[in-house]
């Protein structure tokens, strides 16, 4: 439909665009789009011309799978990651919240996803083979699988070192259990127990 008919929808689509927003309810597309109509023309020109702008220039890493706005990604192409190491992790985002820790600085794979039968998602439909001819050279010496610790990261992460053990890399997964301040009694029976088994020594 041309956008510049005047149907008396226009507020309407504008609501139920924000309403297909993941964590978007009702309620927040409203008080977003009564936002957009107070706020004045040129603040709507922005965030619209933001939007059009990051779905022209942001494309996937062709090394990595993760965001890139040029050829390759920030950090495939920074020359002073350690490229001894892969942190392997299911979406772009995953990439983000790891940088923010500024803990790791190796290089990362993006799976696009987990290993889920009742989506009828397999290694297949993942960039597995990408990952294992990042792995061929040699040049690879750890990696690290950062899945979800929930059914399908569990099931994505045992595949996933099953295939890579026979290449001679080693392979280790991140560490889970009680988030700081949390509480015995409101921790799920999965997260305690993986908190008994990787308790340290100290």
């Amino acid at each position: 439909m041309d956008a510049t008919i005047n149907d008396g929808r226009a507020l309407q689509r504008l609501l139920d665009e924000l309403g297909r927003l993941p964590g978007i309810g009702p309620k927040s597309a409203q008080r977003i789009a009564y936002h957009l109509l107070e706020a004045d023309a040129e603040e709507a020109r922005r965030l619209a011309a933001a939007i059009l702008e990051v779905k022209q220039q942001v494309h996937f890493c062709p090394v990595c799978f993760s965001y890139a706005t040029r050829e390759t990604c920030d950090v495939c192409a920074d020359g002073s990651r350690d490229r001894e190491r892969i942190c392997v992790v299911s979406e772009p985002r995953d990439v983000s919240a790891i940088e923010r820790t500024g803990s790791y600085h190796g290089l990362y794979h993006v799976l696009g996803g987990v290993i889920s039968p009742m989506d009828k998602i397999g290694p297949e439909q993942l960039h597995v083979r990408e990952l294992l001819a990042r792995l061929a050279d040699g040049s690879v010496t750890e990696v690290i699988l950062a899945t979800n610790p929930d059914v399908e990261g569990e099931t994505t992460a045992t595949y996933l070192a099953r295939v890579i053990h026979p290449l001679g890399v080693r392979v280790s997964r991140l560490a889970s259990g009680l988030p700081v301040g949390g509480d015995l009694e409101y921790a799920d029976e999965i997260t305690l127990g993986r908190a008994i088994e990787e308790r340290r020594e100290v």
